[in-house]
């Protein structure tokens, strides 16, 4: 774990060590995976490190980690019973399936705003909370109640029953999904585990818990894993008070 303040090199860091890793140790890129949390910074790393290493850095396993996972998931979605062309719903998409789930409950849409709901249920999935878990969770339950909004759980499972059926994932289920995935598919979470030998994360305070379990999962046989962030902006994902329930 590497501990700096913005503007200090922390991403450089990464793109050096990348490339150390490639030239130095004759690391396959094919078997490094580098995770940013923007496309702009993935792309500049990359950039980068062709530079260093050459044309070999197209073969590293670099970017988002939404645009990463829905690389995996688009080759093991058929395991969650996805198929593996599955649709990729952007927020605009996700928020014009809620307002019709809201309508076909016949909710009132002052009461059940999509901005509101669509948080709620994107912090439900961050936290590794499904639908299922969410209806059970008597904290949950009271809380919408609470607020005057009872009614979230079901459009949650109404939501995602409409998504797998569409054969869609929203931006938050390529994370949830890849969780579930290795969670459920040790064979899968075992191919993964040994092809990636080395693990880079950047901007590693602003993961949340179901990044954090993620990348915990892939570096647990190899233990080759490379963090940097600012502890001055980290974030308070990790000490929030629902904890997932599985």
């Amino acid at each position: 774990m590497i501990i700096a303040g913005a503007g200090s090199g922390k991403t450089r860091v990464l793109t050096l060590r990348i490339a150390h890793l490639i030239q130095s140790k004759q690391v396959d890129p094919f078997n490094i995976m580098a995770l940013t949390f923007t496309n702009k910074a993935a792309k500049e790393m990359r950039n980068r490190i062709e530079k260093m290493v050459g044309a070999d850095a197209r073969n590293l396993w670099m970017g988002t980690f939404h645009s990463v996972f829905a690389r995996i998931l688009r080759a093991e979605a058929h395991h969650l019973g996805y198929p593996n062309n599955f649709t990729i719903y952007d927020t605009d998409d996700s928020k014009s399936l809620l307002r019709s789930v809201i309508k076909e409950m016949g909710l009132d849409d002052t009461q059940y705003k999509v901005n509101t709901v669509y948080n709620r249920i994107s912090s439900a999935k961050n936290k590794l909370i499904s639908w299922q878990d969410y209806l059970s969770n008597p904290i949950l339950m009271a809380d919408d109640t609470a607020n005057m909004r009872p009614e979230i759980g079901n459009i949650f499972k109404s939501y995602s029953l409409r998504c797998f059926k569409s054969g869609a994932m929203d931006f938050d289920d390529l994370l949830f999904n890849t969780d579930k995935l290795f969670k459920e598919h040790l064979a899968v979470l075992n191919k993964y585990q040994h092809r990636f030998q080395y693990l880079l994360v950047d901007e590693f305070q602003d993961t949340n818990l179901c990044q954090y379990f993620i990348i915990r999962k892939l570096a647990s046989v190899k233990e080759n894993i490379c963090v940097v962030g600012d502890d001055a902006r980290a974030s308070t994902h990790f000490v929030e008070p629902i904890s997932p329930t599985s």
